[in-house]
Order: structure tokens, then sequence, then C-alpha cells
């Protein structure tokens, strides 16, 4: 690797808003919302100190261009820059503007993301555009995840309490953030007696779609004391990998590991230095769009062997209270997924994590841990590695 950015970049302010069904605000309105609460807490003019910016969405009916930013905020003249990256579109808008300062291109510049999906109404995420087979269509994302499961359920034994598991833990702390889309607990026998989407894969083990936006504020560590003295942290690493976006293509694809998942942890790792993250860190965020993903995300992200990801869940260790936590905020299971936002939202969480100020549940004693995207067909995957100066 000729360049890293460990320690080279500071976040100072970061913004979320409420994720869910919003019907009452529209796509500019949430960005202005999530903009402002990261410029406020960064102490920053939006007008005369940012740079730069860049925007991270899915879908085309939330906007398009660098103009679903510059036309809400009135950020005119300068640089914007729309990133679309899947699942991982907000998490990448981080990694670009953060190369950017840690360059020397820019001091302080703007990495957000919005989406505004249940406008568009439907049931499901839209595929439109994803027909990329003349005779075969694009599975829908249960579908996809549902193969995964099956899979770890006869070479591994997993049971669908397993998966029923990590719906309850995340809904424990789900429940206790202000800013979740679902905020009460269920139990095992709920996500047990829910109604099917894809076998084995129940209501309960699929995150929901939802409205939101989000936004963090980047400058370089010397910078950000002028702001903020030293109320922020740092970024030890972003990995990044993208495969297929038809894995059902290639022979050897198992559906018992994601690829771009153990490319981009290594990446990660190997940047900040991190040789047992359940050691070198104290908590994750992982990208928990069905159960199934979060139990395998376990595996890839090299929190255990393969195969042991249950015994993880079963024993508690991902809890709150547990040895390394998982989801503190709820996870996509209880903020659902507006795809372009959910990148920077988990970013928001990690930070205010390592500073002290989580919103919901605080993990104990956090000082450094991950955050990790995965979108398309476990097609894209982002780590992000946060924590003190």
């Amino acid at each position: 690797m000729v360049g890293k950015i460990k320690d080279k970049v500071a976040i100072i302010g970061t913004g979320v808003t409420k994720f869910g069904e919003i019907w009452e605000k529209d796509a500019e309105d949430l960005l202005v919302e999530a903009v402002y609460e990261a410029v406020k807490e960064a102490n920053v003019d939006l007008k005369k100190d940012v740079e730069a910016v860049w925007v991270g969405t899915q879908y085309h009916f939330t906007g398009m261009s660098g103009a679903i930013f510059s036309d809400p905020l009135k950020f005119f003249g300068k640089p914007v820059t729309r990133v679309e990256n899947f699942c991982a579109s907000g998490m990448d808008a981080i990694r670009n503007a953060a190369y950017a300062v840690a360059a020397g291109m820019y001091d302080i510049v703007i990495a957000c993301g919005v989406e505004k999906i249940l406008d568009y109404g439907g049931r499901g995420l839209p595929l439109t555009g994803l027909e990329l087979h003349p005779v075969f269509g694009m599975p829908s994302p249960p579908a996809m995840f549902a193969l995964c499961a099956n899979r770890a359920f006869k070479v591994w034994g997993w049971t669908k309490e397993d998966l029923a598991r990590v719906a309850v833990k995340n809904h424990y702390n789900g429940a206790r953030h202000p800013k979740a889309h679902f905020r009460r607990e269920i139990t095992v026998e709920a996500a047990l007696k829910a109604p099917i989407i894809a076998y084995p894969l129940g209501l309960y083990d699929c995150c929901a779609m939802s409205d939101g936006a989000a936004a963090v504020i980047l400058t370089r560590p010397e910078i950000a004391k002028q702001y903020v003295g030293d109320n922020y942290a740092t970024i030890k690493a972003i990995g990044m990998a993208v495969e297929t976006l038809e894995p059902w293509y290639r022979p050897y694809e198992s559906f018992l590991s994601f690829p771009a998942n153990v490319k981009a942890a290594e990446a990660a790792y190997k940047e900040a230095g991190v040789t047992d993250p359940l050691k070198d860190l104290d908590f994750g965020i992982v990208h928990d769009c069905f159960t199934i993903t979060e139990l395998i995300n376990y595996q890839d992200m090299k929190l255990c062997k393969p195969g042991e990801a249950a015994s993880l869940i079963r024993e508690g260790v991902t809890a709150i209270n547990g040895e390394f936590p998982i989801n503190p905020d709820g996870g996509l299971k209880c903020f659902g997924h507006p795809i372009g936002a959910t990148g920077v939202r988990m970013t928001v969480e990690l930070t205010r994590q390592v500073l002290g100020r989580a919103e919901g549940l605080q993990v104990k004693n956090a000082e450094a841990g991950f955050a990790h995207n995965l979108g398309g067909a476990y097609t894209v995957a982002t780590v992000t590695i946060i924590g003190r100066p």
C-alpha cells in the first residue's frame, strides 16, 4: 500500500435525521436537517469554510448530480460529487472525501448521504435498471440472502432460532435509540412465528425500507483543534472491495462468505494495524440487511472462524454488554435502509460512540471500532475504522 490515511483525517461534525416513514419531508428537507446538525456540531460556516462535498444516493428519483446537495443547501460555485455504489454509496462518499482531505486538496469537506425511497411506492427495494440477464431476472434482496441462510443451515447446522437471536438483540438496542425507525423489543418466539418472506427468512429477519439522511464534516487534525478542541475522532483506515453483481453464475461461489467483505476488512485491518479485531477494537457496526448477513459478517470480519458466528450470538458476545458489542444502535434492522444514507449514518454512530456521546446505548470504554457496508448482490463492501486521536 503506497499511501495511508491513518490519523490524517478528523471527523469534527456529525448529523443524522430520524429514519423511518417520513411523509412530511422530502429528500431536500432531510439533507438540510442532517447537514446543519453536523455544521452546528463542527462550529463551521457552511458557505465560508466548506470547500467541497460528496453526497451518496442510490436512486435517480431521490436526486441526480451534485445538484441534489447544491440546490437545497444553496451551496453554489464549489465542487459537489454524487456517489453511487449500491448500499455502500454513503460510506464510499466518505472514502472519497477523506482521501481528498488527506491528499491536501481541501481543508474542510462534507460527506453525506440521503435517500427518499418510500415516496416511490412498492413493497420492496426498486430494482429498475438491474435486469442484467436477458432471461433470468434479478432476484429480490431477501431471495439473495436466503441462499446464504439455507447454505449455512445445511453446512454449519445453524437454525432459525440463531437468526431470531440477532433480531432480538438489535431490536433491544434500537428500542433505545431516539432516531431509529423501529423502537420496540421483540421476542424469539415472535420472530419465529413471523410470516416468511423468502425461506428461511421471516419478516423479522429483514430490514425495512426507510427515508433518512446523515452527514459528517471532515478536516485534518491540526485544523480540527481550531474548531472543536480535542472533541473529534480520526479515521484509522478505510478498506473497500468490489466483486461481481452476478455471484450465482460463478461455480466457485460458496454463499457462506462474501469475498468483498473479506478483502475490504483485510485492507482496513492492514492499514490500521489491527491483527486481532476482538482485542484491538472495542465494538462494530455491521450491515445487517438480513439477520443471516450479520452472522456471516462476523466471520468475514474475522471476529470468529467460519461456522462459529452462531455461537457468538448464542453466548451474548455481541450483545451491548458483551465482549464485543455489534450494532449498539439497532443496526439496519431497526433503522431501516435508505440506501445512500446508511453508510454515513453508521459512521455518525461510530464517531459518537468513540467520543462517548451516543444518542442511544453507549458502548462501555469505546475507543475504537469499525463500521461495515455491504451492497448489491454481495458486490461491494466498505469497512471504516474510527477511533480517538
